[in-house]
């Protein structure tokens, strides 16, 4: 490789699609470390926010990131409700308290300022066309939308 190449030329994509995946993750980790919340506090805040919700919802909505040793959400359903963030609707549903509301649009905020510093100088065209070439080789790999498999 001529050393005067820049770094795009000396890494294929895979490289810089696991950077890339390695240092959002570390930032949206952090974001919400800075909040003392999870992600699954943060999906289960985000599915509050539009009423109350089932336990067997929100274990829907989080069915993707579920592993054996976590079949439920409920522990962390329970950490919104011990926290005041969230509130009992009955025996099997939960509700977003006025102070669940206030953290959540904190953090919201906070997650918006991480995401814009991920795409400062990047135009809409640019992010699109990025997006749009990564859909791509997606479904050139095997990808369908009808069979998502989720963030991965």
């Amino acid at each position: 490789m001529n050393a005067s190449e820049g770094p795009a030329e000396r890494h294929p994509i895979g490289y810089w699609l696991k950077l890339v995946d390695r240092l959002i993750d570390q930032g949206f980790d952090a974001v919400l470390g800075s909040a003392a919340v999870t992600p699954r506090h943060w999906q289960i805040l985000n599915l509050l926010e539009d009423g109350p919700a089932t336990y067997a919802q929100i274990d829907d909505e989080a069915a993707l990131y579920l592993a054996p040793h976590m079949p439920t959400v409920r522990p962390v359903a329970d950490d919104l409700c011990n926290r005041g963030w969230a509130t009992p609707v009955g025996p099997d549903r939960v509700m977003l308290t006025e102070t669940g509301a206030k953290a959540l649009t904190d953090i919201q905020s906070r997650v918006a300022a991480d995401r814009q510093r991920v795409t400062e100088g990047i135009t809409d065209e640019e992010y699109r066309a990025a997006v749009e070439v990564l859909a791509r080789m997606a479904t050139n790999l095997g990808w369908r939308e009808e069979r998502d498999m989720g963030p991965i």
